[in-house]
């Protein structure tokens, strides 16, 4: 049983069991758009993840669970929402799979989890403290990942934790920030750009590494699950190349951007439209965010093609479904 199944992770999760061999149950609700299901042998069961009992339905008889539901937004109108659904949505799911007795549970967490190391890329040996986590939705991921812990521990929850870095390809319906922000620099839209570096994977290689990690994780354990680490700067470089637009050329201070960054905060509350730019993004934007997936590599056997063709796979995407003009 799959949750989340509808967005951009979860769908590729779903192709990936699908090949494997397993059979797929997706909890979805009733108004996420189905688009990237379509034509996929799987049997769908509706609900929300913070329904208790619409949960317990789709767990029934499931042998397994993938809880990839999340609300991965920067910004919004009610940052209690983001914290419903990552926190209350996680509890949720554990618990019905606790109950129903499911041999494993691949728990689908965050690098936003884990603390930054100046100067070098980043492992799972740190854990990044709630009190430290930058707006509603890293607090809600470190706050939900610390749920699962604790549920492996004191109630033997047969659980394997991944940690994703920022996933980009095909499917990116919604988008998310990330996608988002290919889409304008695709566009011609984006005319600075600030110094701040990612971590980048094709979101199919995310997709295969939760498969490696039902069959070879072990239990109470944690995998980040990266790819490439990159300079925005770069970043935007290769998105120029692929698509033939200008790359921006002016690097912007964050300092400056500050202000910009609460008037487009402020009309968002208007529009209800998450903004490009955002308070918390800036925050963010001052690390370099690089990670390793060393410890995935040895056991899982997990491993990621370039990022570049994550990057071309997710633009040819957007252009095909019009995102790009």
């Amino acid at each position: 049983m799959v949750t989340g199944a509808t967005g951009f992770v979860g769908s590729a999760l779903v192709r990936s069991f699908l090949v494997a061999g397993y059979s797929v149950r997706a909890l979805c609700r009733t108004r996420s758009p189905r688009n990237n299901l379509k034509e996929l042998d799987i049997e769908v069961c509706d609900g929300d993840i913070c329904d208790p009992e619409a949960v317990a339905r789709a767990v029934a008889g499931a042998r397994y669970v993938v809880h990839a539901a999340a609300d991965y937004r920067l910004w919004a109108r009610d940052p209690g929402a983001i914290v419903r659904t990552n926190v209350t949505g996680t509890r949720t799911v554990m618990a019905a799979a606790l109950r129903a007795r499911v041999e494993r549970v691949v728990y689908t967490s965050s690098v936003a989890t884990l603390a930054l190391r100046h100067g070098e890329a980043a492992d799972e040996t740190i854990p990044l403290e709630e009190s430290a986590a930058v707006g509603a939705y890293k607090r809600s991921k470190v706050a939900a990942e610390r749920v699962v812990q604790s549920m492996i521990a004191n109630d033997g929850l047969p659980a394997v934790i991944v940690n994703p870095s920022t996933p980009i390809g095909p499917r990116d319906i919604r988008p998310t920030p990330t996608g988002r922000m290919i889409v304008e620099a695709a566009s011609g839209r984006m005319y600075g750009y600030v110094e701040t570096g990612l971590n980048l994977v094709h979101v199919d290689d995310v997709a295969a590494g939760h498969v490696a990690a039902l069959s070879r994780g072990e239990i109470g354990e944690r995998y980040i699950l990266g790819g490439d680490n990159v300079r925005f700067v770069d970043l935007l470089r290769d998105i120029s190349r692929l698509t033939g637009r200008p790359r921006p050329r002016l690097r912007l201070s964050r300092a400056l951007l500050y202000p910009l960054a609460a008037v487009t905060e402020l009309a968002a509350r208007s529009t209800g439209r998450e903004p490009l730019l955002t308070l918390d993004g800036l925050r963010m934007a001052k690390h370099h965010m690089f990670f390793s997936s060393a410890k995935a590599e040895r056991a899982l056997g997990y491993h990621a093609r370039s990022y570049l063709e994550g990057l071309r796979d997710a633009i040819d995407w957007f252009r095909e479904f019009g995102y790009l003009r």
